[in-house]
């Protein structure tokens, strides 16, 4: 579930696609009218763009994503040699005010091998909210190869993400020393330092990007694929969502009952948690994903080489870590140290798959022996800082849609007041969530929604896959999801596994499951379970 956090946000809510992309990369080297996304059969033809639904698409070789996508180097060709292709999409600034000034959101596609049976386009968003469709389609096009055949695959930027009028706060060097502070205060002078930071991060947004930010939310970016399944020439949207853009997606069958095509959620939000309940759910499902970690960890004895020969007794050694470098830094990479904040937040991005269990088994280690060179580079991912000191722009889109779609803005006395509830549920991610939930607190823009509605009457199927170890999306939420989008639409489809999301674990049970779907239109069974 998505906090509304500028900065816990940024950390727990990155995209794990584009998270677990970059870790590899590192360990080798503003309510939009004010109305939320309420009455649909008014809000999904009020200020139609009637015009842009007919602008051509001049799609290219696509260069290399930009600075604010997170740099790196052009796609490489698809098998067989297809080259992916970019283009630029026009949409208004205020869909409010239709006639206005456009903004440009950044598209890319792989067109579908097999021409004589394509479908159509088949549209992702890879969550965060401010992960780069537009890179990360093609570092995951593997995954959803055999879609392929019969689909356009398409990804984009979603508006203040990336290429497509990316939000800008900090630089980079501000960045650094913003992600290096103290997010777990112990006392009055740490309590101020943490505020100042969040009202100097919220100041630079502003100053570096006001004019855009009552306009990046989730409604918008609804009706912004609404806009591009007319541009691509469909009928219906065909839709991918995983993790926050399940919400996405939600928030679009919503508005767009009937311009639902074959969807499909996977790693879901649940709808019906403000965004304190989800923080709070996602302390419980961080600390379920590290408590299965650590069972391995003992199963594995001799092997392991965390100290503790239970449960209980390793995350005591993590808990007593982080107080340690509360304390005192370590060395980290360069002159740059590696701090609490840091340290958790690492551990955090390698508990979104099993795959990085080693890291965080290498990282723990190595911290507890004076350096924190594994850990700092995993933090460093899930913040979107490169190799070069650069940042991509995903914390600041995270921060910027996440606080332009929930209304929560807690106090400093709220926040303390909650503390308790969540150091219970996890000695170890309990403080660092609990005071994400001042995120927004200082945020120039007022949100929209406690929580979005996502009911859906009259769409078609929606097949919503929950992950019972799903640390960020945690497994009770697809229920929640198929039951407000409704009868008859949605879907749930259970996965007994490990990680963020679950198509692109390679369970042939659950790939068989939504490739059935998308590429027949066969209807899994309600309820269906993948073991």
């Amino acid at each position: 579930m998505p906090t509304s956090s500028a900065r816990r946000g940024a950390l727990l809510r990155a995209s794990a696609v584009a998270a677990a992309t970059a870790v590899l990369v590192s360990l080798a080297g503003c309510s939009d009218s004010g109305d939320g996304n309420k009455d649909r059969s008014k809000d999904s033809e009020q200020g139609k763009p009637k015009d842009l639904a007919s602008q051509k698409l001049d799609w290219k070789d696509c260069p290399a994503p930009s600075a604010a996508e997170g740099g790196g180097e052009a796609p490489s060709p698809l098998p067989g040699g297809a080259e992916w292709q970019c283009a630029f999409m026009d949409a208004p600034r205020d869909y409010a005010k239709p006639d206005g000034d456009t903004i440009e959101l950044a598209l890319v596609r792989a067109k579908a091998r097999q021409t004589d049976k394509r479908i159509g386009s088949l549209v992702f968003n890879f969550g965060g909210p401010g992960g780069s469709g537009v890179t990360g389609l093609p570092s995951l096009a593997a995954d959803y190869e055999r879609l392929r055949s019969r689909y356009d695959l398409v990804s984009f930027d979603p508006r203040g993400v990336g290429r497509s009028v990316g939000v800008e706060c900090e630089d980079d060097k501000q960045l650094d020393a913003y992600y290096a502070e103290d997010s777990t205060p112990d006392d009055a002078a740490e309590e101020k330092t943490f505020t100042d930071g969040l009202a100097a991060y919220s100041a630079a947004c502003e100053k570096n990007s006001g004019q855009d930010l009552p306009y990046v939310g989730t409604t918008n970016a609804a009706r912004d694929m609404d806009l591009m399944r007319q541009v691509l020439g469909d009928k219906k949207l065909n839709y991918f969502g995983i993790s926050y853009g399940t919400e996405l997606g939600g928030v679009y069958a919503h508005l767009f009952p009937k311009n639902v095509g074959r969807a499909v959620f996977d790693a879901v939000v649940d709808p019906t948690q403000p965004s304190e309940q989800g923080s709070f759910g996602q302390a419980k499902g961080f600390q379920l994903a590290l408590d299965n970690f650590a069972k391995d960890c003992v199963d594995r004895g001799d092997e392991c080489t965390l100290p503790g020969s239970d449960v209980k007794e390793i995350e005591a050694f993590i808990v007593d870590l982080l107080k340690r470098l509360d304390k005192k830094p370590i060395p980290g990479i360069g002159s740059r140290e590696l701090t609490q904040t840091q340290a958790t937040n690492g551990i955090a991005q390698t508990l979104y798959s099993r795959e990085y269990w080693e890291y965080l088994e290498k990282g723990l280690d190595e911290a507890d022996g004076g350096s924190g060179q594994v850990l700092l580079s995993l933090s460093d991912s899930m913040n979107g800082r490169g190799p070069d000191g650069s940042y991509s722009n995903i914390g600041a889109a995270n921060a910027a849609i996440n606080c332009v779609d929930y209304k929560d803005r807690h106090t400093i006395e709220q926040t303390k007041a909650k503390l308790p509830e969540f150091r219970k549920v996890s000695p170890v991610f309990g403080d660092f969530l609990g005071w994400g939930l001042m995120g927004c607190s200082k945020w120039p823009v007022a949100g929209q929604w406690t929580t979005p509605d996502v009911s859906a009457p009259g769409s078609a199927p929606i097949v919503v896959i929950g992950n019972t170890g799903d640390p960020a999306t945690p497994y009770e939420g697809a229920r929640k999801m198929a039951d407000e989008l409704g009868k008859g639409v949605g879907v749930e489809l259970t996965y007994k596994g490990e990680g963020h999301g679950s198509y692109n674990s390679g369970d042939k049970c659950v790939q068989g499951a939504v490739n059935a779907y998308l590429l027949d239109g066969k209807v899994p069974d309600d309820g269906k379970v993948c073991a």
